[in-house]
Parts: structure tokens; C-alpha cells; sequence
């Protein structure tokens, strides 16, 4: 492969991770629980980290260094436990797409006032545009580079207008003054977010695609891996800060139910549609920080549909080679079906939530796969050897990410 070709693909899997990390739900979800845990969030935001690029570079590891895509590893381990694993991703996928394709919509009407069924509908037809060309995986790495950066641009400027106190943010990511019993479910349902589902498999199955496996690129590979996982980082810490200046500055202010804060002074009019994220920016900074974090809600809604549909059909490859074949128009009808459903539906704001929390649960089965994966000579080689740090910290997280699904299903279904 091309070095310059090389370059794009590892470039474009670190954005396709990152963005698909940090779509409309993870904005949302930041609003909802920066409002009720302030900034305790901070600390939900580090563990989160924490046992996402663990999660990350396990399971990017063990793909990219076998060349097999998730489900054809598992179903080496056991014969059909692929099939398994690929039905859960793509069901947990769908629901993330349907979510995402109604970020879109919250987007378009914080931008330009447009109504719901046509903002989810211009979301998915954007998204389904770019899998019309030919070159449809080149022009998804070119993308998810340019909207992941503008993103982060808005974001940051976002962050300095609402003045968040950071002092206080420092000291409650690590010493957080909320209780555990809070913070378990936004922990849960921020990793679901971040790595739940298809996402932890995008960046893996886009070099697999790209062809760049083997021992030659592991180096590489774990640098896309890394720049992915520090791109999605700084956006949820300039995220959390600009939202934490809009609930430190205005006590009391429920941004999931905006109609419970009219008698708060200063507060902007709520326009009826539940929108966190757009919200908190148009109390802190104004009509246009509204216009612009619906910018950056259909730019994060664009890149996550297009990463879900692409990743939850590279594991749909699976069931049958006609899949592979023409899977450019199977990512077109997933999102097609993703759009319908939202557009009958609604509610875009808590199926973002919901989705992320369902993922969630998912993450303990896909990185328990590749870690078992990991020390199995017929698939990874009879001289490879993986890192006992990562092995030990992938076991790790996957009994932390058990234990919170099992402790915080309850209130997550509350």
C-alpha cells in the first residue's frame, strides 16, 4: 500500500473512532449529566476514558494484528459465537443510528429552526450521499477529519464564553463530591457511548479494509489508536467545561426538562423541543452559540451515522459474501431504515441516552472475545505475543464494565 494512501487510512480510522466516539449521543448525555452531577462529571469522564483506551488498543491490538474483523475471530474461538456477536452489534448499531440520524434533526433545528421528520430526513440522505461514490471509504476518511476538527474548533470556543470554573472541575475529577450511586449509571452509560457496541470496532475494521494488519503495522496501528482516543478526549474535556460554566452559573437548572426553569432569571425561553446539549449554550452564550452547537450536533450526527452504518455492516459481511459484494448499498439501506424508524419515532434526546446505555453492556462480550482471542496461537500466530499490561487491563475492565451493567440496570431503566 501507498504511503500517502497509508497515511489517509490511519488518519481517517483515528477520526472514524474519535467521531463516532464524541456523536450526538455522547453530547447529550454530557449535558444531561454535567446538569445533575456537576462537576463530579469530570471523574465519570476520566474512569470512562480510562477503560476506553484500554478497551481501544486490546481489542485494535488483536484485529489489526490477526487481519481478522471482530466476528470472524470470535467465531474461530467458537463456531458461531461470530454470528452472535455480529447480530449484537448491528442490533446494538441500529439503535445507535436510529439516535444518531435524530441528533441530526436536534442539530438542523438548533441551526436553522427546521422541524423534526425533516431534519432526521436531510440527516440521513447527507449521510447516504457519501456511499453513493465509488470511493466511498476514501471519501469517509477525508470526512470525519474535517468535521471532527471543526467540531472541536466550536467546541473550544464555546468553552471560553461560558467561563466554566476549572479549578473546581480539576478537583472533582479526582476527588469527585457526588456519590458513587450517581456517578456508576453516567459512568456505564458514558462508556456505551464511547466504546459500547460497533464503536470500539470502527477505526480496527477500517485499517482491516484498508489492508494494513500484520506485526509490520503494529506500531502504527497503536498510534491511530492513540491519536483516536486523544482526539475524543479533548473534545468530552472541552465539552463538559463549556456545559459546566452554563449549570455553575445558573443554579438549579434542569437542561433534560428545560420547562422547569422559567423562574430562574436569565434563563433563555425554551422552545419546546428537548435539546441539552443546544440548550445549555443558548443560556450561557446566546443565539448564536445555539446556532453553533447545532452545528457541531449535525456535524457529530453526520460522522456517527456514517461510522455506524459502515462498521455495523463490516460485521453483517459475516452472514453472507453477497453482503461484501455490494456493501455499499447495504450501508445505504442501513441508513435508509435508521432514518424511517427515527422519523416515526421521535424523541431523538433520551434514545441517545438509551442506546448509549445498552452498548454499554455489549462492551464486557466484544473485549472478553478479543482478549481470549489474544492468547490463542491458531488465530493470533504461533509468535505473537500480547502485552500482559494490556491483557491484565483489558481483564480488568471487563469485570468493572460487567459489575456497573449488572448495578446500574435498574436505575438506567428508570
Amino acid at each position: 500500500m501507498e504511503k500517502k494512501s497509508a497515511r489517509g487510512a490511519l488518519i481517517g480510522a483515528a477520526f472514524l473512532m474519535a467521531t463516532s466516539a464524541i456523536g450526538p449521543g455522547f453530547l447529550t448525555q454530557t449535558a444531561v449529566f454535567t446538569g445533575s452531577l456537576g462537576a463530579s462529571f469530570g471523574f465519570v469522564i476520566l474512569v470512562s476514558l480510562l477503560m476506553s483506551a484500554v478497551a481501544q488498543l486490546n481489542i485494535w491490538r488483536v484485529l489489526c494484528s490477526s487481519g481478522l474483523r471482530g466476528q470472524d475471530a470470535a467465531n474461530r474461538l467458537v463456531k458461531g459465537l461470530g454470528f452472535l456477536l455480529a447480530g449484537l452489534i448491528a442490533l446494538g448499531g441500529l439503535a445507535f443510528n436510529i439516535g444518531n440520524v435524530g441528533g441530526g434533526s436536534l442539530g438542523l433545528n438548533a441551526l436553522v429552526g427546521l422541524p423534526d421528520t425533516i431534519g432526521c430526513l436531510i440527516t440521513g440522505l447527507l449521510a447516504i450521499v457519501i456511499f453513493l461514490f465509488k470511493r466511498a471509504k476514501t471519501l469517509v476518511d477525508q470526512v470525519v477529519k474535517y468535521l471532527g476538527a471543526g467540531m472541536i474548533f466550536v467546541i473550544l470556543v464555546l468553552a471560553i464564553l461560558t467561563k466554566p470554573p476549572v479549578g473546581a472541575a480539576v478537583k472533582n475529577t479526582f476527588l469527585p463530591s457526588a456519590p458513587m450511586g450517581e456517578l456508576f449509571p453516567a459512568i456505564l452509560t458514558l462508556l456505551g457511548g464511547t466504546v459500547g457496541g460497533y464503536i470500539t470496532f470502527a477505526g480496527a475494521h477500517r485499517l482491516i479494509d484498508a489492508g494494513l494488519t500484520g506485526k509490520e503495522n503494529r506500531k502504527p496501528v497503536a498510534r491511530s489508536a492513540v491519536t483516536g482516543i486523544g482526539i475524543a478526549a479533548v473534545f468530552r474535556v472541552l465539552l463538559f467545561l463549556a456545559i459546566l460554566g452554563v449549570v455553575t452559573r445558573f443554579a438549579g437548572i434542569d437542561l433534560s426538562d428545560p420547562a422547569k426553569n422559567s423562574a430562574i432569571e436569565g434563563v433563555a425561553e425554551y422552545n419546546g423541543i428537548s435539546n441539552p446539549a443546544a440548550y445549555a449554550f443558548k443560556i450561557g452564550a446566546g443565539g448564536l452559540a445555539y446556532r453553533f452547537a447545532g452545528l457541531v450536533i449535525l456535524a457529530a450526527s453526520i460522522t456517527s451515522v456514517i461510522g455506524a452504518a459502515y462498521t455495523s455492516v463490516s460485521f453483517l459481511k459475516t452472514f453472507h459474501p453477497a453482503i461484501e459484494r455490494h456493501e455499499n448499498h447495504w450501508i445505504i439501506g442501513f441508513i435508509a431504515v435508521s432514518t424511517l424508524i427515527m422519523t416515526i419515532l421521535g424523541g431523538a434526546a433520551k434514545l441517545l441516552v438509551l442506546a448509549s446505555a445498552v452498548n454499554g453492556l455489549i462492551l464486557p462480550v466484544t473485549l472478553g472475545v478479543c482478549l481470549v482471542a489474544s492468547q490463542n496461537k491458531r488465530i493470533m500466530g504461533a509468535d505473537y505475543r500480547h502485552p500482559t499490561w494490556l491483557l491484565a487491563s483489558g481483564i480488568l475492565v471487563v469485570v468493572a464494565a460487567a459489575y456497573l451493567g449488572v448495578t446500574t440496570l435498574g436505575s438506567l431503566a428508570g
